[in-house]
């Protein structure tokens, strides 16, 4: 519909990814979908020690990366831990 508008969304986009890409090669150590135990366990332990820094505060700027490693962690334990019954 509109061309220009539509190359300036995907320029906007690139530059984005190109952002995304520098900022992620430290992270790609701590966020990822763990697919062993030992991943699991490496994840358990980062997310240990982001509760230790950022506590309770929502407005910490590490708040959002502790709410993605407990997703991760908890599709890890819905996919592989068996629940206990009785």
């Amino acid at each position: 519909m509109f061309p220009a508008a539509d190359r300036v969304g995907k320029l906007t986009v690139f530059n984005n990814i190109k952002t995304a890409v520098k900022a992620w090669s430290p992270l790609a150590d701590v966020v990822f979908v763990p697919h062993t135990e030992e991943e699991y366990n490496r994840l358990v332990a980062a997310l240990d020690a982001l509760i230790d820094e950022v506590g309770e505060d929502e407005a910490h700027p590490l708040a959002s990366l502790m709410e993605i490693l407990g997703v991760l962690i908890e599709h890890y334990e819905n996919a592989y831990v068996p629940e206990l019954t009785g």
